[in-house]
């Protein structure tokens, strides 16, 4: 982990007039054509969410923008970012929370938010989200849901800057399989430009997932979706 020097940053500006507000967060709502994906998918058993995680994980280590948190007034870039989950219980009737320990292996990343899923499902541990572990991504995918827009919980009492993405239920449409993705972000961070590119990765990602899921580890099943 680094601290920027927003005294040459070109967003110096931007930085400096929307970390003063009280809802500094932007979202926006796009739809992703998962049909080639879940074909990719389909002989590991499934697993749509955690593969959408895997390639949103990827995809933010990649770009440093989704790697900016702020912290006491300062710019930190981490070198790495995980992930975080909301996980439906095995009452159906309360949630808790896995973390995804990010890498650029499917197979990989896939066996261990497996476990921590499977963990998070069945154990009776407190509810305890790790609200101070900034150098994450925060998921969650409501399965139940084709949704056109979509806000987060904030607490605006604390520093948050930590990137949001929620997934939806997908819808078939033809050839394409339609599914709803949210992406909000600290306006102080990142702009739509920012957010723009991440998206469009997103989507010429889809459009090849053999180059991002099966030749990244093999085939190991994971057949796991974690609606919260």
């Amino acid at each position: 982990m680094r601290i920027l020097d927003t005294t040459t940053w070109a967003r110096r500006d931007a930085f400096d007039y929307f970390r003063g507000f009280d809802k500094p967060f932007f979202n926006v709502c796009v739809r992703l054509d998962v049909a080639r994906l879940k074909a990719v998918l389909a002989p590991q058993g499934g697993g749509l969410s955690l593969a959408c995680y895997f390639i949103a994980l990827r995809l933010a280590n990649q770009q440093e923008p989704f790697r900016l948190r702020i912290v006491a007034g300062q710019v930190h870039v981490h070198d790495v970012v995980h992930g975080s989950t909301t996980v439906l219980r095995a009452d159906d009737d309360s949630f808790g929370f896995a973390d995804l320990a990010y890498s650029d292996d499917f197979a990989r990343f896939a066996a261990r938010a497996r476990a921590a899923i499977e963990g998070a499902r069945t154990a009776r541990a407190a509810f305890e989200p790790k609200p101070d572990d900034a150098a994450r991504v925060h998921f969650t995918t409501l399965p139940w849901l084709h949704f056109t827009s979509f806000s987060h919980a904030r607490n605006w009492g604390r520093e948050d800057s930590v990137p949001k993405l929620a997934f939806g239920r997908a819808e078939p449409d033809g050839e394409h399989l339609w599914m709803p993705m949210s992406v909000e972000v600290h306006h102080a961070l990142m702009d739509g430009l920012h957010v723009g590119r991440f998206v469009q990765a997103f989507e010429a990602a889809l459009r090849t997932p053999d180059d991002w899921i099966a030749r990244c580890g093999g085939r190991e099943s994971n057949g796991v979706d974690v609606p919260a």
